[in-house]
């Protein structure tokens, strides 16, 4: 049994974009409490940069009311803060304000900050047995990057496919289950060969901006641009099988991305139980002390611009002791 509790999880999928620096804390405002005339500027000016980030790239940036949010962040400070340390507990405030289940904060010491309490609970099943016409893959969690480690990663999942593939194959089970995320682009760019090339999904901000990702030919694409490559990357006997997805209530966050990269593939199905509900993007800005605001600034939209944002329901619900069965059956026949 794999349980996780979302504020361990560090959700940055969209690891190729650059961390934004925030170098100049904002001033002060009238929202703030009548009780903050002893706290110093530094702690001032420390948590107004923090929520000024969040009100300009938070995905729910145009639903929240900034002066409340920024009153009752204050409200949390001592009366006498005087350090960054003491803007902490207004942050988790404004964190929780959020209303996104997924932004955390990361302090310059390397301390988590995250207020949210969801609990997702997953199973993750080893020695899975499956015919022999059937080829299976295990999409674990993987929260390293996309350098070496991300590499060897993906081409784990590659040479797994390829030590299945064979003439005779009718379809392919890929695992999703107690997958609670981290960096998606060796999950996707491993698993690339059963989904096939092309847009498999997008990122839609909160000013419903676009931005695309997918695979094509050993690259994971983001926007148009290369985020990983496998130089040796396979190809299936088969093209375009039948595809069963396995899914549970473990599946979050960049588990999720790759769950809705299938969503809308051709010959394709979604099993099991709904999963976690973290399926955002978040990107990190690093801010003037070296910490960084892990930020929920996107939704996750299938390859036919299909919004989500929380939990992914499977098209074809099972209990977790039949999940498997369920899929082999519906492949072959």
């Amino acid at each position: 049994m794999s349980k996780i509790r979302v504020c361990f999880l560090l959700i940055a999928v969209m690891f190729s974009c650059s961390d934004n620096e925030i170098t100049a804390g904002a001033t002060g405002t009238s929202a703030e409490t009548d009780n903050t005339n002893n706290i110093s500027l530094v702690a001032r000016n420390y948590l107004n940069e923090v929520i000024a980030v969040m009100q300009n790239n938070s995905i729910n940036k145009y639903t929240i009311d900034w002066n409340q949010l920024r009153h009752e962040a204050f409200g949390e400070l001592d009366v006498n803060a005087q350090t960054i340390e003491d803007t902490y507990p207004g942050i988790s405030k404004a964190i929780a304000l959020l209303g996104d289940n997924h932004s955390l904060f990361i302090t310059s010491t390397g301390s988590y900050i995250n207020p949210h309490s969801n609990m997702c609970e997953g199973v993750s099943f080893s020695n899975v047995d499956v015919p022999d016409n059937i080829g299976y893959v295990k999409i674990s969690n993987f929260n390293g990057s996309s350098n070496l480690d991300g590499m060897t990663f993906a081409q784990n999942i590659q040479d797994d496919i390829i030590a299945q593939d064979h003439s005779n194959v009718e379809g392919w089970i890929v695992d999703l289950r107690a997958n609670t995320g981290g960096n998606m682009w060796p999950m996707l760019t491993g698993v690339g060969p059963i989904l096939g090339n092309g847009t498999s999904g997008y990122f839609v901000d909160a000013d419903d901006v676009e931005v695309s990702f997918g695979f094509d030919n050993g690259m994971s694409i983001l926007d148009g641009n290369v985020v990983m490559e496998l130089t040796n990357s396979y190809t299936l006997i088969n093209p375009n099988p039948k595809v069963a997805v396995l899914l549970d209530n473990g599946v979050a966050s960049s588990g999720e991305a790759i769950a809705v990269s299938f969503i809308n593939r051709p010959n394709t199905r979604t099993f099991g139980n709904a999963t976690c509900g973290l399926s955002t993007a978040n990107t990190p800005f690093v801010l003037s002390d070296g910490g960084k605001l892990v930020l929920t600034t996107a939704y996750f939209a299938d390859r036919d611009l299909n919004l989500f944002g929380e939990q992914i329901d499977p098209e074809i619900e099972t209990s977790v002791e039949n999940t498997l069965d369920t899929a082999i059956n519906w492949i072959v026949n």
